[in-house]
């Protein structure tokens, strides 16, 4: 049994812009395939460039897709009622870029996909993300670091031009 300790780097801005634009910017800007779908397609492809066919159609802009939202203000309102603020996890990533992590790293894949936490508080709308590149720097492989910053550098373009 092991246990280690792990440095994690978060990144994070605030914005005034009210948070159903921010989360419109951000939506708009990753995919959202059915993942039922999107699941089957990836056990039915027959190869990596069929794979990557499938992962291509199935991200955004960015080149990140949403796998699941958990909207944890929702639940936050069963309790406080309409004041309560909004927060909204979203798990996003691109599979692809997944295996390559996992491929270098197989403990990446606790980390991928990827969190964003959008918060509601009172000096305005927080964006959170814990940078990939902070969690496996403790592995000491770089190529697996060159990945994870690529994604960091994806996801905090993604976060500022939601912002902006």
């Amino acid at each position: 049994m092991a246990t280690s300790a792990i440095h994690v780097q978060r990144f994070s801005l605030t914005t005034l812009k009210p948070f159903r634009e921010v989360l419109a910017a951000i939506d708009a800007a990753i995919g959202h395939p059915d993942m039922i779908v999107f699941r089957q397609g990836l056990i039915a492809a027959k190869g990596a460039d069929e794979l990557k066919e499938i992962v291509q159609a199935a991200v955004g802009p960015s080149g990140l897709m949403e796998f699941v939202r958990f909207d944890l203000g929702e639940v936050l309102r069963k309790e406080l009622g309409s004041s309560a603020r909004q927060v909204l996890r979203l798990v996003i990533g691109n599979p692809l870029i997944m295996k390559e992590l996992v491929k270098l790293t197989p403990d990446a894949g606790s980390y991928a996909p990827i969190t964003v936490l959008i918060d509601e508080r009172h000096d305005g709308i927080h964006l959170s993300y814990d940078r990939m590149a902070s969690f496996l720097a403790p592995y000491g492989n770089p190529e697996v670091l060159n990945v994870a910053r690529d994604l960091d550098a994806k996801v905090e373009s993604l976060l500022k031009a939601a912002a902006g």
